[in-house]
């Protein structure tokens, strides 16, 4: 499934796309040129914000930070990682013909 093209995406920030059965991911674009997509519902807040939170790293792992609650996310695994019980789903991703697709 097409989510966006890839040259809307920059390093460290996030885009969100919205899927036909209405759910959200975020797509992150690393400085390292890995792309992620996670679900983008905060599940602290239950707000739709992922895709707007601070991208980095902890310890070399690549996250986002959601901006509501600022907990930690991994951008390959979903774990959050102030509360490792709680994480979102990751959704497997590739670039193909300059369009990212979700697989």
């Amino acid at each position: 499934m097409i989510v966006c093209d890839f040259d809307v995406l920059r390093p460290e920030q996030g885009v969100a796309a919205l899927l036909p059965d209405g759910s959200q991911v975020a797509v992150f674009l690393t400085a390292d040129g890995t792309v992620h997509a996670l679900d983008n519902i905060d599940p602290f807040s239950g707000a739709a914000v992922l895709s707007r939170g601070i991208v980095g790293d902890r310890g070399g792992v690549p996250v986002v930070v959601s901006p509501v609650y600022k907990q930690a996310f991994e951008l390959a695994t979903g774990k959050c990682l102030e509360q490792p019980s709680v994480s979102v789903a990751v959704h497997g991703v590739r670039v193909r013909d300059g369009v990212v697709e979700l697989t």
